[in-house]
């Protein structure tokens, strides 16, 4: 890879926060905008059965999510920034050679980076609806009663600073390569929108087998925003199920939505 500058530079270190930021908050827009489009505007009448609430959302609420969704890729291109200088001195795991571990290294790593990023979330996750934490922390995200794919990164900079620091500080213990790493910032951001969607998108045969049965979609995340005690996973329904924190009418929810 061709040698980056020095972000140790403030000048630099400023320079990769915007690039990083526009970087966020492009794929925020594409992939958001992409998803609204298809689900809720171009095939609207086919998704609508699937569609978890059936109330309009409030006026203003696409705006507000938007806004705080800015706030959070600011955030995050912060967040980049310092990952980028903790590797270029030598402090992370993050490697460039795929054969600088065994290959079989490769789909590891990145399960155990998903399982930790979900204990990480998890726990976090319930410690955020304590009601003196939830109040400051959390309540912004909560704003949106029924979720959407703007959502998905609408957070109070206390929580976007929660979420933003998980990768440097895995990436301090845990080898993972450059393309391990860009995958994973793909399932993040992907996973984000999809359960945010208020729209059960995945097929029936998926959802009834085992590995779609570990899977949170958007049935089960609309029932946090709902319920705000139960589902507290971010990508898998793991430890919800382990400290019995999954919403009593989750399965009963998703089998309606996807036997249409």
């Amino acid at each position: 890879m061709e040698k980056l500058p020095d972000v140790s530079d403030p000048l630099w270190f400023l320079v990769a926060t915007a690039v990083i930021y526009v970087v966020v908050v492009g794929r925020y827009f594409l992939l958001s905008g992409l998803f609204y489009s298809l689900f809720y505007v171009w095939y609207k009448d086919q998704w609508k059965d699937r569609k978890i609430s059936q109330k309009d959302y409030p006026a203003g609420q696409f705006k507000k999510e938007i806004v705080r969704s800015n706030i959070t890729a600011v955030l995050f291109g912060i967040s980049g920034a310092v990952l980028l200088l903790l590797w270029q001195k030598g402090y992370t795991k993050l490697y460039e050679d795929i054969h600088a571990y065994p290959l079989w290294w490769l789909p590891v790593s990145l399960i155990l980076a998903l399982a930790l990023q979900e204990t990480y979330y998890y726990w976090l996750h319930r410690w955020m609806h304590i009601p003196k934490v939830f109040r400051i922390v959390h309540k912004w995200h909560h704003d949106s009663h029924i979720a959407s794919p703007w959502t998905a990164f609408s957070f109070h900079p206390l929580e976007g600073l929660i979420q933003a620091i998980f990768l440097p500080l895995i990436l301090l213990f845990l080898p993972v390569n450059l393309y391990v790493l860009v995958i994973l910032l793909i399932i993040m951001s992907v996973s984000s929108v999809i359960n945010h969607l208020d729209i059960e998108i995945y097929p029936k045969w998926f959802s009834r087998n085992f590995p779609g049965k570990s899977i949170i979609g958007a049935t089960h995340h609309a029932l946090h925003h709902k319920q705000y005690k139960y589902n507290f996973g971010l990508y898998f329904t793991w430890w919800d199920r382990i400290a019995k924190t999954e919403s009593p009418v989750y399965e009963e929810l998703l089998e309606e939505k996807i036997k249409k």
